[in-house]
């Protein structure tokens, strides 16, 4: 049998580790069969990290001739439909399946999380292009009754992110433990009062359990600046890990006693090494995960106001919270494995 070309296209090249750990995954289970190329906002690091085929997602030229090259086209997980964050990226990304469709391509939408959809327009276009689709996975129970009720058959499993292998972090076993990894983002939720407010609280959470704070940047241009205002008000042990590298992006947490994320990503490989993991949501995708997991956790608008309540509660679930056992673990990497059981049966 010769060789498929798939053209994978999602948030990629863009320094964003939940992203790039989606690739990984994804990568990881495309069947040997497949020959990727990937569409990336930096297609030479794209190209190094993951030794595939990649080309500019935003040159016409570039994208115009993989797809005419290749057999299929594959919607690489995560929010890519969504209108929060831009009212423009939805219209890319469904304008590319569009693209696909018109060209014969097979196409996939494959661990997708739909939403926020707040516009008219967002709504009809993602209906449009996900209707045109031979197969859909999605990853959480909001993208599933969507679809429902847009009568679009899905697959519904955990983000592959669970089953993504993890890769040893230099130096992380040379700093002191107990380790608490903290991930938080920019965001118009996180208030610089709201900053103010959980800075304080982990400040007080360090001093009561003496614990080594790893400060980690899923996205250095958002992220990075925020991990850098902590340390600087932090008074014991810290260090930030800025980590392209998505599989040690993973492997850092099996270091890790406690994950205090906002990132979504944070929070699945947090629990997957068995870390306690409080969440801090700014969107639905974080509230899913929270009910699906059982986390605790705190809507950022619903913020207490006393960072020693903060602080404390932080503390009361580092000492006596639970993270998920063995099996539990066990059972999501299994179904996240769903994801690529529907790429085997579609491409090869």
């Amino acid at each position: 049998m010769g060789k498929t070309r798939a053209v994978l296209c999602g948030y990629y090249g863009k320094g964003n580790g939940g992203d790039e750990a989606l690739l990984a995954s994804l990568l990881q289970m495309l069947p040997a069969s497949v020959t990727p190329v990937v569409l990336s906002g930096n297609p030479s690091l794209t190209h190094q990290q993951y030794g595939v085929e990649s080309c500019d997602r935003l040159s016409t030229f570039q994208v115009l001739r993989a797809m005419r090259q290749s057999d299929a086209f594959i919607w690489g997980g995560g929010s890519l439909i969504q209108d929060a964050t831009s009212a423009r990226s939805h219209l890319y990304y469904a304008g590319l399946m569009g693209l696909a469709q018109q060209l014969g391509l097979k196409t996939i939408a494959w661990a997708q999380g739909i939403g926020p959809l707040k516009r008219q327009l967002t709504r009809w276009a993602a209906q449009r292009s996900f209707s045109g689709c031979q197969a859909v996975s999605v990853r959480d129970n909001g993208s599933a009754h969507l679809l429902a009720n847009w009568q679009i058959p899905c697959l519904q499993a955990p983000d592959p992110v669970w089953a993504l292998a993890s890769s040893p972090v230099d130096r992380l076993w040379d700093l002191p433990a107990p380790r608490v990894a903290v991930s938080w983002r920019s965001h118009p939720e996180l208030t610089s009062q709201r900053l103010n407010k959980l800075t304080r609280a982990l400040v007080s959470f360090q001093e009561a359990t003496q614990t080594c704070i790893l400060l980690v940047p899923f996205q250095a241009s958002q992220d990075l600046s925020i991990a850098e205002s902590i340390a600087s008000q932090l008074k014991g042990e810290h260090q930030i890990f800025c980590l392209e590298d998505p599989r040690e992006l993973k492997g850092l947490f099996r270091g890790v006693e406690m994950v205090i994320g906002m990132r979504y990503h944070s929070l699945i490989m947090g629990a997957a090494a068995e870390c306690r993991c409080f969440a801090l949501s700014y969107d639905p995708k974080v509230n899913y995960l929270m009910a699906e997991l059982n986390l605790p956790g705190w809507d950022l608008q619903q913020l207490p106001d006393d960072p020693n309540f903060i602080s404390r509660t932080w503390l009361e679930y580092y000492v006596n919270g639970d993270p998920l056992n063995g099996d539990q673990i066990h059972s999501l990497v299994d179904r996240a494995l769903m994801h690529r059981d529907l790429l085997t049966e579609m491409l090869s």
